[in-house]
């Protein structure tokens, strides 16, 4: 091994070093990050408030909205310091920190919108069993497993790659610390992470993925035989938003974390990484808020419920 220093920090990289596009990425970032917190939080208050949404889909909604919340904070807010400040540093300690944050809330996300298409499936085609199979001690359990199962999962690969021996650069390439660019920057051989990533990317993405279009290619069958048009576009008004997140979840987080760390990193990498830890949560409020009439419906009597009593 070449003589060279322990890395105790690392330095996160930008998309560009020019002061007018920094100053851009922050404000589109930024934008995004308020719109997000914004309609993900409407929704938490209106499921919440209105009691006619108290049901198993709703409930899965309020959750999968919390997530979202609490996954684009683990990366933008920071994103936004480095692409405005000279200062890039992060400290061991906070990219580990990253590191399990983002692994965590990206695989209970994926439950949670794999737990999603199951209730759709229930309600659209055993609706007769519905309310038996989907009971609230069933969505607990089930959302209680999610978190649970994020928590084994991010704490087992932080802690594969955090012990690892940093000391070639410092440099991260990519905006926020993420296992597949940390490994790039280990000097000991990382051949088996690699290959625990690979797996269960695989596994884990590519069955929750499988599960959702199996249950969705189940849904359209049932909706096809539906009598009247309006009860086919509303099933399909709701299905097809939730195929098009989960599809654009999958296929960018597996650019970037089954790309060989071998290979050199790219400005592409970073996109890919903004549209799976960025994106979802900033459609998803959108995806299920307009194309859901009980919803808007729930957000209007909110905001008549403040209206009047800020008269008051």
């Amino acid at each position: 091994m070449p003589n060279s220093t322990t890395v105790t920090e690392f330095l996160l990289t930008r998309f560009s070093d020019v002061w007018e596009y920094r100053v851009l990425h922050a404000m589109l970032f930024l934008l995004m990050y308020l719109a997000t917190l914004m309609g993900n939080f409407l929704i938490v208050t209106v499921t919440t408030l209105n009691q006619s949404l108290h049901t198993p889909m709703y409930f899965f909604l309020r959750n999968l909205s919390v997530i979202d919340m609490c996954y684009i904070s683990v990366t933008v807010p920071k994103a936004c310091f480095i692409f405005l400040l000279d200062n890039r540093a992060i400290s061991m300690v906070g990219c580990a920190a990253q590191v399990f944050l983002v692994v965590f809330f990206a695989l209970v996300e994926m439950l949670v919108l794999t737990i999603m298409a199951c209730d759709r499936y229930v309600a659209i085609c055993q609706p007769l069993h519905y309310t038996v199979i989907m009971n609230t001690r069933v969505c607990v359990q089930m959302t209680l497993a999610s978190v649970l199962s994020g928590l084994a999962y991010s704490g087992f690969h932080t802690g594969n790659t955090i012990r690892l021996p940093y000391c070639q650069s410092n440099v991260v390439h990519q905006f926020f610390c993420d296992v597949p660019s940390l490994l790039r920057l280990s000097c000991s051989e990382i051949f088996s992470n690699e290959i625990l990533v690979l797996i269960s990317t695989v596994l884990i993405g590519g069955g929750c993925f499988v599960y959702i279009t199996v249950s969705y290619s189940l849904i359209f069958s049932t909706v096809l035989k539906f009598p009247t048009r309006g009860e086919q576009r509303k099933a399909f008004s709701t299905c097809v938003p939730h195929i098009l997140v989960v599809t654009l979840f999958v296929i960018s987080a597996s650019a970037v974390y089954m790309k060989p760390t071998s290979t050199s990193p790219t400005i592409q990498d970073m996109i890919n990484s903004v549209f799976y830890s960025i994106v979802p949560p900033f459609f998803n409020p959108i995806i299920y808020s307009l194309r859901n009439k009980q919803l808007k419906e729930g957000v209007k009597k909110v905001m008549r419920r403040m209206f009047y009593s800020g008269k008051l």
